[in-house]
This record gives structure tokens, C-alpha cells and sequence, in this order.
């Protein structure tokens, strides 16, 4: 799907076919339009995936009744993209950024589905929604359907965009998504009960005079039972809105909390470097970007 956004006096636009951009891009636009006390008008573009050209030679079998008669054996050539298709997001985005850049906009030097037309003052965000899924070793318990538990955590996972206090819980259900069992299930449906009691929390951003970007870095040792990794988590600040948070565990075992903590200061910092370059094209430049970390020997091998 596709959202344009358009705001007063400057034009900002946004458009999110499914798939590309890191959510935290759409926040931190959202925070630049809260800075700005922008007004923001959104539009929908229906079927956009239909409009994709396909590069490559994509066949489907003849679905159910609609079978040919003369030739029930041959299968369907593609013309254009289709929903379902892996190739479907890159076609529409292929086929959307080469008319934006034909018309005068050129791409964010970092951020690629970031459009910008400095004459006019025009600046076009696309954004695609990922699948993330994860798999880890099972616990003991009576086995669960796996469809119906990664739709339950396909659907806690769209909510992580605007509720970073389910992030953690999330992310660790999301773990067992390969064997889960009735134990993932209750802990899973208890997010939900959780989300029913505080359904009116949500971010807030006001519109203020502070843009600073500032990040704080955390992390547990050994918090996984089952292979004994730490959990890595960080969040960052433009002024006093939050915009990116993070919570994922570490690909090595951690020996020490010191080295735990420097593993997720390092992963904090190259999420800050990649923030701080996306900003460049809002025209806003950082020399320094403190991240907080509550453990001194970290911040001293740092």
C-alpha cells in the first residue's frame, strides 16, 4: 500500500509499498513533522504492487477453474507483478523510484526510500514492511499449530512499531516460532491481556524546540537459558521523543557483563551512526552523539 503524505508550506510526502524502509525511518519523519508543527494529509494508492515490471520470467500453474480445456498442462507467464510474489516490492519500488527520480528527486545519501526535490522543497519517504522470524531450541510441552502462533506474533510484532514496552516480551516469543508449545502460547496470550489493560498507551510527540539526538545502551548476561546469550537493548532520543528502540540477542556468548555491555554499546552506536546520517538529509548535522551506558569498565574499553 501506498500512503502520501502532504504538509503546509513544505511538501513532505510518504509512500509505503510493503516492504523496504526500517520503521524507525517513518518515526523519525513523524518526529521532523512534529518539530516542524507541520500538517500532515495522507492518500492511498490501491493494487501498487500490480503496477511492478517484472525483470525475470516468473510461470503459475493454471489455478483451479479457470483450467484450460485445450491445454491443461501449460502454465501462465507474468506481464507484471502480483501480490504474493517475492519479486512484487522491488518491481513497484523499481518502477515508483525511477518516475520519482525521472520528475527531479534524488535519494537520501543513506536512506534510499527517502526522496528528496530541494527546489520545491518535496520529500518523499517509501517504506516496506519486513517479515522478521526467528527460531530457537524448544522447550519441554505439548506442541501448538505454528500457523496460528506466528500469526499471534506476526501481529505483536506490527504492534512493536508503536509499543516499545512489548518489545522484549515479543521478541522472545518470537524466538520458538519454529517448534512452539502450549507454554509459548500462555505467555504469548498474556502480551495480549496485557495490551487489553493499557490499550491508551502509546508515543506521544509534542511539538518543542529540542532535535537532540542522544541513545541509551543496555544488556542482561546470560539471560537466555537455553544457549546462555545476553539480550542487547537501546533506545534513542530526538529531544525528548523517542523514535528507535531496540531489543534482539547477541550472535556470541558473552563470557563477562562487561563484554555483554560493550557488545550492545557497539550495536547501539552503529544504529546512532546510521540515525545521524538519515538526519543529514533533514538538514541537521551532530559532530557528537553522547549514548549513556551504566557500566564503567564498558565505557572505558569503548
Amino acid at each position: 500500500m501506498a500512503i502520501l503524505n502532504r504538509i503546509l508550506k513544505e511538501e513532505v510526502y510518504v509512500a509505503q509499498p510493503l516492504g523496504f524502509a526500517r520503521i524507525e525511518a517513518i518515526r523519525l519523519f513523524l518526529e521532523y513533522v512534529a518539530h516542524k508543527d507541520f500538517i500532515v494529509f495522507q492518500m492511498d494508492v490501491k493494487t501498487a504492487f500490480l503496477n511492478g515490471i517484472l525483470k525475470e520470467e516468473v510461470y503459475v500453474a493454471q489455478p483451479p477453474g479457470f483450467v484450460s480445456k485445450q491445454y491443461p498442462y501449460h502454465v501462465y507467464a507474468f506481464d507484471k507483478a502480483l501480490y504474493g510474489l517475492k519479486q512484487a516490492p522491488r518491481a513497484w519500488y523499481d518502477v515508483l523510484s525511477k518516475f520519482l527520480i525521472d520528475s527531479g528527486f534524488q535519494k537520501g545519501s543513506i536512506d534510499t526510500t527517502l526522496f528528496i526535490k530541494k527546489k520545491v522543497k518535496h520529500i518523499m519517504l517509501i517504506q516496506i514492511k519486513e517479515c522478521v522470524r526467528f527460531s530457537a531450541l524448544d522447550l519441554v510441552g505439548k506442541p501448538v499449530d505454528h500457523t496460528v502462533y506466528r500469526s499471534m506474533i506476526g501481529s505483536l510484532m506490527y504492534l512493536t512499531s508503536s509499543r516499545l514496552d512489548i518489545m522484549f516480551a515479543t521478541c522472545m516469543c518470537a524466538r520458538y516460532q519454529a517448534k512452539p508449545n502450549e507454554h509459548h502460547v500462555s505467555s504469548v496470550k498474556r502480551i495480549f491481556r496485557y495490551l487489553k489493560g493499557t490499550i491508551h498507551l502509546g508515543l506521544w510527540y509534542p511539538k518543542d524546540f529540542g532535535f537532540d539526538l542522544t541513545a541509551f545502551s543496555d544488556a542482561d548476561h546470560a539471560g537466555c537459558h537455553l544457549d546462555r546469550k545476553s539480550t542487547s537493548g537501546s533506545v534513542k532520543f530526538l529531544g525528548d521523543k523517542l523514535v528507535c528502540w531496540s531489543s534482539k540477542k547477541q550472535n556470541c556468548v558473552s563470557i563477562s557483563t562487561v563484554e555483554s555491555e560493550y557488545v550492545a554499546v557497539s550495536g547501539c552506536c552503529a544504529q546512532v551512526l546510521r540515525m545521524r546520517t538519515k538526519l543529514t538529509d533533514y538538514d541537521f548535522f551532530y559532530d557528537k552523539v553522547p549514548i549513556y551506558c551504566d557500566s564503567k569498565s564498558a565505557i572505558a574499553i569503548s
